[in-house]
């Protein structure tokens, strides 16, 4: 009966996890609500998501085939089952960084295959309530994140913004170095000027009229210049009229191992950057809460399915959420929308697209670049404090040196040691009147009995390894100390090693024959002690105790004791 009993009990748990993972009648009814500012907000957001999609697409290696597809499939599976009513999903430029490598060393099956393992990957974290652990994710560790990202990006625009080929290998450093030389070898001046033009047109006329979609305007003059002028320059070319028809012929049993690292890069970046442009969206909307389970669900289904049409890892775009909220997005409608206008550019004008000046979606991404870094932030950021300042740049620079997520891992194990090392300081054991802070009536009534030879020490802060060593309790040599009152109230938290540095503080002070008592030790911290054999002796020998003055009173019983035992013993070798 129990077992059937917890069985059931087991079976509805399942259930009712799955059901919080999946989309809710709620979703429906919002998208009732205001559709035709939805509607419109989501023609605005494919309007500035084309260039992009196109851009990052060709950067990632795959095509600007691959960057529409993903912006179509994930964008839509990410809005219909994410936790946000306001997230737009598609190709970003963070999630490029990584690709290109793994397009480099595994080829394009590697990246889809990546996508797949990085969906299920996505989806046991979901499972797992993993979105919460986003929040512990430090503010400096993102800004850093996020320079290092746009300069990567920025770098990744040379073979565009030059009109050069493709250098070999994945370090883009070193490949835009070797553009630079084989451009001032042969200038064709060409591609630069378009590139240049598609950015300053986005970055000036972003700050007149800011609800201008000034990509599309630059990326359509770029195009119409080319066409009508003597000027030549490479263009996206020939494009399918419609959707890569589902395939899995790039799935490689083999492949699991070595793609392994990889899939968990990708996740971890699609996790980070979904979960922070949600947070940044809940931000513009004061009545807007994201689920980050749900999101991290949304996003691992869309990269499940988005390879089997041919289209690269994605995650949440931040730039182009903001844009959707800005136009008034209400709901997941307008996501939906952005989507399926996509999929009818696709249908109806893929010819034209493939007339796009690859100069002129370099530009789009210089722009998006720039764009990403906010100066009033950065500088902020950078005056908080020394730490704060170092983590940031520690964090840019490996983000463009390393990868990603080497770099958040990086960012965040400074930030911990500098946390703990903060925390260490207020650690403190300091020698304090035996009744300091105690209640009035409970003051020592033998001072001379009691001050002399009874001595309490308060430790203050966290009982952990990054402060044990800040924890002496050692009376003088030749003092006449035979009673120590650790009051231990004030402790705010013990580890293993806290804990056996106090122990072992306890063994000396008993091999001075000096009787250890304890008092105040916290309900959350008896167990961490009393694991200790001789913590665990105290208690067994009476000697620990509740409040200070229930430990005065014992340690003057214990001093008449140790007293008259004195007098019989001199008074038996009389």
């Amino acid at each position: 009966m129990t077992t059937t009993s917890s069985s059931t009990r087991t079976g509805r748990g399942v259930w009712g996890r799955v059901r919080a993972l999946l989309p809710r009648a709620s979703d429906l009814t919002a998208m009732r609500r205001s559709p035709g500012r939805d509607l419109l907000a989501g023609v605005t957001v494919a309007i500035v998501a084309l260039p992009l999609a196109l851009g990052f697409g060709i950067s990632s290696g795959l095509g600007a085939q691959a960057g529409l597809v993903t912006a179509i499939v994930a964008g839509f599976l990410a809005a219909v089952f994410g936790g946000s009513n306001l997230q737009v999903s598609g190709p970003t430029g963070a999630m490029t960084v990584v690709l290109v490598p793994i397009v480099a060393l595994h080829g394009p099956s590697g990246v889809l295959m990546v996508g797949v393992m990085a969906g299920l990957i996505l989806i046991v974290l979901a499972w797992a309530r993993g979105g919460r652990y986003m929040r512990y994710v430090p503010a400096p560790v993102i800004e850093g994140f996020t320079l290092g990202i746009a300069a990567v990006i920025a770098l990744q625009q040379a073979p565009f913004v030059l009109g050069l080929p493709q250098p070999e290998g994945h370090d883009v450093l070193v490949g835009a170095a070797s553009l630079v030389r084989d451009f001032a070898a042969d200038p064709d001046w060409t591609p630069p000027l378009i590139a240049l033009g598609v950015a300053a047109v986005m970055l000036i006329g972003a700050r007149i009229y800011p609800t201008v979609p000034f990509s599309l305007v630059a990326v359509v003059a770029a195009t119409l210049l080319v066409r009508l002028s003597p000027l030549s320059t490479p263009t996206i070319g020939a494009l399918p009229a419609s959707l890569p028809a589902p395939s899995l012929a790039f799935l490689d049993p083999a492949a699991l191992g070595p793609l392994m690292g990889a899939a968990f890069a990708v996740a971890a970046l699609a996790a980070l950057e979904s979960l922070l442009s949600a947070t940044v969206a809940d931000g513009m909307r004061s009545d807007e809460r994201h689920d980050p389970d749900r999101e991290l669900f949304g996003q691992g289904v869309a990269n499940l399915v988005s390879p089997v049409f041919g289209g690269v890892p994605a995650t949440a775009a931040i730039a182009r959420t903001a844009v959707n909220v800005r136009s008034g997005a209400r709901s997941r409608l307008a996501a939906v929308t952005h989507a399926l206008v996509l999929a009818l550019v696709v249908l109806v004008a893929a010819p034209l697209v493939g007339l796009v000046p690859l100069a002129a979606l370099g530009g789009v991404l210089l722009a998006t670049a720039v764009r990403m870094v906010e100066i009033s932030s950065l500088r902020s950021m950078m005056r908080f404090t020394r730490g704060d300042a170092a983590v940031l740049v520690l964090t840019a620079v490996a983000t463009v040196a390393l990868d990603l997520v080497m770099a958040v891992l990086a960012g965040m194990a400074v930030t911990a040691v500098l946390a703990l090392r903060a925390v260490s300081r207020d650690a403190r054991v300091e020698r304090v009147e035996l009744t300091e802070g105690l209640p009035e009536g409970h003051e020592a009534r033998e001072p001379d009995l009691v001050d002399e030879r009874v001595v309490a020490y308060r430790l203050d802060g966290p009982l952990f390894f990054a402060a044990a060593h800040r924890f002496p309790l050692e009376p003088a040599e030749g003092s006449d100390v035979a009673v120590v009152i650790l009051r231990m109230s004030r402790v705010s938290a013990v580890d293993a090693t806290g804990a056996r540095v106090l122990g072992e503080a306890v063994e000396r002070l008993g091999r001075r024959g000096i009787v250890v008592l304890m008092s105040g030790i916290r309900e959350e911290h008896r167990r961490a002690l009393n694991a200790l054999e001789v913590v665990a002796g105290l208690h067994e020998r009476g000697r620990v105790f509740e409040s200070t003055s229930e430990a005065i009173g014992h340690a003057r019983v214990l001093l008449r004791e140790r007293d008259a035992l004195d007098g019989v013993e001199g008074a038996a070798a009389v």
